[in-house]
């Protein structure tokens, strides 16, 4: 995070004490973001320490700043230990299976009778069955982000261009499905429990949630069925290299510029940059649908103009051009880009500015 966000937002939660009893990275990385935000996090680890640690730097990146400490899950000391943090807690976070706290004598209601403003977080692989409106025996399985993307259907999205599937190595189910919305939910239960004096536990499935963020392939089917005539599939999503003005193109180093321009003035730009004026009309917003001759020749001549250059000079071509037109960074690219000059040592934990 840069030091003029610090500046502008590290006070923001001071005075939130969060207790979190989460591993690896689900729940750490929450944590790092409320700690960004000024909250006092208490990390309690057991006796041989968070299995996370052996990543070294990704360890410290997640967990600098925050109160440590060791206690033995198996014994009553370390469980009284830890029950006496939640007595002064506003959040308590954990990433344990179902029943686990239960069985170690850290239920809710056990813990809420400590502290009836307690709002209790677990991050779960697969969530909660209830036996009633949540059925399913998967709240016992073991998984990790590969497993919750696959379940969730996010995987299948992920496709090269040939069709075959592609293997990411951004934990998607993690940081969206389990940081991000653990984050959002505890803060909202925060300030309800501020003005009700009652706190309450919150499960997050991060498969679930990830489901959940699926909004585009979701609603996006019919209209693709519609405008090609065919039953879509991941790499020919709408937003997913359907389209002419929105996808990536091949540079004569085999390196990638990734193209943006969905709406019509973008596209007319893009197509004066690339002295191709005769596409300008080329477009999905004139009618000109992706299933047409004109849109796929539209593509092909894209395609074969940026093969006709590296990507460095593609770069210099599109600097000054505000068409939604750049290049795709490697990651050591991208944190020698002036963009992110500002980043400390650890990196920015949110996009916030």
């Amino acid at each position: 995070m840069s030091s003029a966000l610090l500046d502008q937002m590290a006070d923001c939660l001071q005075g939130i004490k969060v207790v979190d009893l989460s591993r690896n990275l689900p729940g750490p990385f929450a944590t790092r973001l409320l700690a960004d935000l000024g909250a006092q996090i208490v990390k309690i680890e057991p006796p041989q320490g968070d299995p996370a640690r052996a990543f070294g730097e990704l360890f410290t990146a997640l967990n600098h700043g925050k109160d440590t400490q060791k206690v033995d899950f198996r014994d009553e000391a370390g469980i009284d230990a830890i029950k006496e943090q939640v007595k002064e807690a506003d959040v308590m976070l954990d990433s344990f299976r179902p029943g686990v706290l239960e069985a170690m004598g850290l239920s809710f209601s056990e813990l809420q009778a400590l502290n009836p403003k307690l709002v209790m977080v677990s991050i779960t692989g697969y969530g909660h069955a209830d036996g009633e409106s949540v059925t399913h025996n998967w709240s016992q399985k073991a998984g990790h982000d590969i497993n919750f993307m696959a379940m969730s259907g996010a995987l299948d999205q992920l496709k090269t261009a040939k069709g075959g599937q592609a293997m990411p190595n951004i934990q998607f189910a993690d940081l969206a499905g389990g940081s991000d919305t653990a984050v959002i939910a505890l803060l909202a239960a925060v300030i309800a429990a501020k003005s009700t004096g009652k706190g309450r536990h919150i499960n997050i499935s991060m498969t679930h949630s990830l489901y959940h963020h699926m909004v585009m392939p979701k609603s996006t089917g019919k209209l693709i069925e519609q405008m090609t005539g065919k039953k879509p599939v991941p790499q020919y999503d709408f937003l997913g290299g359907l389209l002419p003005c929105y996808r990536l193109y091949k540079t004569s180093d085999d390196r990638y510029m990734a193209i943006g321009s969905l709406e019509l003035k973008f596209w007319q730009g893009l197509c004066e940059v690339l002295e191709l004026p005769e596409l300008k009309t080329k477009h999905w917003q004139m009618g000109v649908m992706p299933n047409t001759k004109d849109s796929q020749a539209a593509a092909q001549a894209i395609a074969d103009k940026f093969a006709s250059h590296n990507l460095a000079y593609w770069q210099q071509v599109f600097e000054s051009a505000d068409v939604c037109v750049t290049p795709v960074l490697t990651l050591e690219e991208a944190r020698l880009h002036p963009l992110f000059a500002h980043q400390d040592e650890y990196g920015a934990t949110a996009g916030w500015q």
